[in-house]
């Protein structure tokens, strides 16, 4: 539901018009220096209302430390983080709350909540959260010492010129989706498990909690399936694992193989655009034309670098918890 992890737990809360969204983060070791200067660059990197496509809501996402921190170092006690949420226009939801965002959550959440749920902004659903995951990553990132995550965004709307890709949708008056690859270096051989705890598995559950990610592949991925077999094997070069290819993607058999681990996903066009669509109307009872008025993102792929970051941090750092690579008190 809204907790993720086995040793570093991470559970997130708060909707897009709260007060507040918020994360506590338990099993993070004791010892660990943390400061609000070393938040803001990745916090900067996710927000809104800096580069062109993204949403003009703009937050100061300065982070408000509740529990788990003492004289400027994490306790071994769950760790509390707060995010205020200062510039709402919740009154934008209001009038469109009869009909239904086509690609958004507000039919499902209102027919799995009962109409209970808080629609502002998408709620609970919204990638305002997603705050929440960039700041657990700030913290797993600075646990794996010697791993470096970084993501780029590989094309949008089918173009490698990002520009190119923006203008498309500029020009339509209409949203655009995008591709993001995540690679990490710097991993040791033998994280992950048989089966369901293959690193595939959890990365992919945790990459999925993300807003719009709608595919993920590993290494070469859907490419494999017109490569021959003696083509996508990756031939080992030394004794330590290294390969002269990566087909593989870094992982073989659900466990790490040293090599640099590679993954890509698909991130959807943002629902909410102000093109004209057709949505059912709950009031009329009828099918009718509406477009999506308020603040949103041209292109979400803009946002997603940081906070795909995050999350496969998080995964790695909790694999290696599990591994003991890293101890209990730092």
């Amino acid at each position: 539901m809204n907790s993720f992890g086995r040793i570093l737990r991470i559970h997130i809360f708060g909707e897009s018009h709260g007060d507040c969204v918020g994360l506590v983060i338990d099993g993070c070791p004791a010892g660990l220096p943390l400061a609000v200067e070393e938040f803001m660059p990745d916090l900067e990197r996710r927000k809104g209302g800096v580069q062109k496509g993204t949403t003009p809501r703009k937050e100061d996402d300065i982070p408000i430390f509740k529990t788990g921190l003492f004289n400027g170092k994490t306790t071994g006690a769950p760790l509390t983080i707060l995010f205020e949420n200062k510039n709402t226009r919740s009154s934008d939801y209001e009038k469109q709350r009869s009909v239904p965002r086509p690609g958004h959550a507000d039919f499902t959440a209102h027919a799995k909540y009962g109409g209970y749920e808080d629609f502002r902004g998408g709620g609970h659903f919204s990638g305002r959260l997603t705050v929440c995951l960039v700041a657990a990553g700030v913290i797993a990132k600075k646990l794996l010492t010697q791993v470096q995550v970084q993501s780029t965004i590989l094309e949008i709307g089918g173009e490698q010129d990002l520009e190119a890709g923006l203008q498309k949708a500029i020009d339509q008056k209409d949203s655009i989706g995008g591709i993001v690859e995540c690679r990490t270096s710097g991993l040791p051989v033998g994280l992950g498990e048989h089966f369901f705890d293959s690193v595939e598995s959890v990365l992919a559950h945790a990459v999925f909690s993300i807003p719009a990610i709608k595919g993920i592949e590993f290494g070469a991925g859907f490419a494999g399936a017109r490569m021959f077999g003696t083509e996508h094997n990756d031939p080992m070069v030394d004794a330590g694992g290294k390969t002269s290819t990566n087909h593989a993607g870094g992982i073989i058999g659900g466990i790490t193989n040293g090599n640099e681990l590679v993954f890509r996903v698909v991130v959807k066009p943002t629902s909410s655009t102000p093109k004209e669509q057709q949505t059912w109307n709950w009031d009329s009872g009828q099918v009718e034309s509406f477009s999506v008025k308020g603040r949103h993102d041209l292109c979400i792929a803009l946002r997603v670098p940081v906070v795909l970051e995050a999350v496969t941090a998080m995964v790695l750092a909790d694999f290696m918890l599990l591994e003991q690579k890293i101890n209990k008190t730092l």
